[in-house]
C-alpha cells in the first residue's frame, strides 16, 4: 500500500471482498458451523471466520502496518508493529455484524470497518458499513458528511409527536422490570423494531429511515458501533451514554457499553426520559 493512510476507497474494497465470500453463504447450513468462542465473546461460526480471514489476507497482501481490532481475532498487529504504533493506525472491524441473521437467511447483516489515527473513538476518521444483502454502502469521512452509495444522507427531523421508528435492544436479565420502566417511553414511539445488526441500524438512523436506537445491553462491543458512530455523527445524528454524556471510549476489543442513538430532535427528550429512568 503506497499511502500511509487507509483511503475511503480502500475501505470500500475491503468491504466488497467480504461481500464476495459471505454472500454465497447467506442462509446456508454450512455457514452456521461453530468452532470456538471469539475474542468478542460470541461463538465463532464458519461464516464469521470466512469474513475475517479475507480481511486479514487482504491487509497482509497489501503490506499495511496497523493495529487490527476485530470481532473474532481480538487485537492483532498487521505488518510492522513498531511502525503501526508510531503512526497510530487502527482498523476497527466487525467482519459480520448480524451473524445470526446471516446464517438463517434474514436479510439484515453487514460488514463494519472503521479507521482511526489515535486511540479513542473520536479519532475515527473514515468508516464504511456495507449491507451484505443489498450491497449498499454507507460511508463517511470526518468533517465531510455521510453517504449512502453516492448520495449524501442526513438524519431525519421528526420529533416525538410524529411517527418515529426506533429499535430496542435489551439485556435478558431483569427484562420484564426493564420493560415496565420503559413502558411510558415506548408508548410514545410509533413503531418498534428489533433488527439484529447495530452497525446497520446506526446507518438507518443516519439516513433518516429510523429515528432512534436504544441499546441497553452492557455487552455491546466497540466493533459493533465504531463505523456507525462516525457515519451517524457525520449525518447530523447523536449518540450518547445512558447518563447523557458523550461517548469517546478507548479503542480496544475489551470495550463494551450501552448507548442511545437518535436524530437531533429526539436528543433532549430521550436524555430526559432515560436519565430519569436510570436514576430510579
Amino acid at each position: 500500500m503506497i499511502s500511509m493512510e487507509f483511503t475511503i476507497d480502500y475501505l470500500k474494497q475491503l468491504a466488497l471482498k467480504v461481500h464476495g465470500v459471505v454472500h454465497p453463504l447467506l442462509g446456508r447450513k454450512e455457514a452456521s458451523v461453530k468452532s470456538e468462542r471469539s475474542a468478542g465473546g460470541d461463538m465463532t461460526m464458519y461464516i464469521d471466520q470466512v469474513a475475517e480471514e479475507i480481511i486479514i489476507q487482504s491487509l497482509k497482501e497489501d503490506k499495511v502496518n496497523c493495529l487490527l481490532i476485530s470481532e473474532e481475532i481480538g487485537e492483532k498487529y498487521i505488518g510492522d508493529e513498531n511502525q503501526a504504533k508510531k503512526n497510530q493506525h487502527v482498523l476497527i472491524i466487525d467482519p459480520l455484524d448480524g451473524s445470526n441473521n446471516a446464517v438463517r437467511g434474514i436479510p439484515y447483516s453487514s460488514v463494519s470497518i472503521a479507521y482511526a489515527v489515535g486511540n479513542k473513538m473520536n479519532d475515527i476518521i473514515r468508516a464504511v458499513v456495507l449491507n451484505l444483502n443489498t450491497r449498499e454502502v454507507y460511508w463517511a469521512e470526518k468533517g465531510k458528511g455521510a453517504f449512502l452509495n453516492n448520495t449524501q444522507i442526513h438524519a431525519s427531523d421528526l420529533d416525538i409527536t410524529q411517527k418515529c421508528f426506533f429499535e430496542l435492544n435489551l439485556p435478558m436479565k431483569n427484562l420484564m422490570k426493564t420493560l415496565q420502566k420503559l413502558a411510558p417511553l415506548i408508548r410514545r414511539f410509533y413503531r418498534i423494531r428489533i433488527l439484529g445488526s447495530s452497525a446497520l441500524t446506526l446507518c438507518q438512523i443516519a439516513s433518516g429511515s429510523m429515528e432512534a436506537f436504544i441499546n441497553l445491553r452492557e455487552t455491546n462491543r466497540l466493533v459493533d458501533v465504531a463505523a456507525g458512530f462516525l457515519i451517524l455523527n457525520e449525518a447530523g445524528g447523536k449518540i450518547f451514554s445512558l447518563d447523557g454524556k458523550e461517548i469517546n471510549e478507548g479503542l480496544s476489543i475489551e470495550i463494551k457499553f450501552p448507548f442511545i442513538a437518535c436524530n437531533v430532535k429526539l436528543e433532549s427528550f430521550l436524555k430526559t426520559e432515560l436519565i430519569n429512568k436510570n436514576s430510579k
